[in-house]
């Protein structure tokens, strides 16, 4: 590794309960296939391109892994590349999973698990990831319903010494505020990024004054979400990349890291070289003026 080289400690810690982190970590979303994500048709990547960005990212000092068992191709499951890769586990290694979504194993989306259901998706993070534990497990939901159930069972299971910390996905201040009422939150998770869903300001702000961390995903993708990154950017976005001689998607990282330090990346990728550019950009530092600027950005772009 150069002198040169930016790891993922430049852009400072943040705790997850007791685990401390690094504030840009990865999302293994990309990993098992190339193209887009979460179809049943996807082209499984290579095994061991996957693994080599998998022990790149460890090296460059991230140690906060964000997977899924829903994460898988033809062939290829992201759990197991993980467990291939990187077991046994460096210490400080984080690994955040998520449940409540469910596929087939032809990779058709079944309906979402019911509280009964959750332990058997967490027993399955624990058989793939090759662990007696889980550090973070989130619990992924889509609409507006209550998630009190749902979340009690996974404190069961807190309790019961399977999972260590627990967090929620794709979530409002409300369910935050009910999922607290019966356990500790550690983590929100929700599709955000510059220009991406302005209105979750505020709630971005609320995690910050609970200090619960806020993990935002498709923060390069965007709009363009499981598809992956577009050829798009905001002419400012472009402005700010070139006068700091980095790339766009260093820009959009580096902003959402701006927002303060409960926020937390996870940019996710099949690729050595997006990677060690993704990580590096924990370490710029933007301007107030170009802050600015990007705000503007943030409020308008589509």
């Amino acid at each position: 590794m150069t002198s040169q080289t930016i790891t993922a400690a430049a852009a400072g810690t943040w705790r997850l309960g007791d685990l401390t982190v690094n504030r840009v970590g990865f999302g293994t979303m990309r990993l098992p296939q190339t193209g887009e994500a979460l179809i049943p048709d996807a082209v499984p990547r290579d095994r061991a391109q996957a693994i080599s960005v998998l022990r790149r990212a460890v090296e460059l000092g991230v140690n906060l892994i964000d997977t899924a068992g829903f994460y898988f191709s033809p062939l290829r499951s992201a759990n197991e590349l993980i467990n291939r890769a990187l077991a046994p586990y460096p210490d400080d290694l984080v690994i955040a999973t998520k449940v409540g979504p469910r596929r087939d194993p032809s990779g058709r989306w079944l309906p979402h698990a019911t509280p009964e259901q959750l332990r058997g998706q967490v027993e399955e993070n624990l058989r793939q990831l090759g662990r007696d534990h889980l550090d973070v497990v989130n619990l992924r939901i889509v609409g507006t319903d209550s998630i009190a159930e749902r979340f009690g069972a996974l404190a069961e299971l807190r309790d019961a010494g399977l999972i260590r910390h627990l967090g929620i996905s794709n979530v409002t201040p409300a369910h935050l505020a009910e999922a607290q009422a019966v356990a500790p939150v550690v983590c929100v998770q929700n599709a955000y990024g510059l220009g991406m869903r302005p209105e979750q300001d505020d709630f971005v702000r609320i995690c910050g004054d609970q200090g619960v961390a806020f993990v935002p995903f498709y923060t390069i993708a965007a709009s363009q979400g499981q598809a992956g990154a577009s050829e798009g950017d905001a002419p400012e976005v472009v402005a700010a990349a070139r006068a700091h001689g980095v790339s766009p998607a260093r820009i959009r990282i580096a902003w959402t890291l701006h927002r303060g330090p409960h926020v937390l990346a996870i940019p996710g990728t099949g690729d050595c070289d997006h990677l060690v550019d993704n990580v590096a950009a924990g370490g710029l530092r933007l301007s107030e003026e170009e802050l600015t600027v990007l705000e503007s950005v943030h409020h308008h772009e589509s």
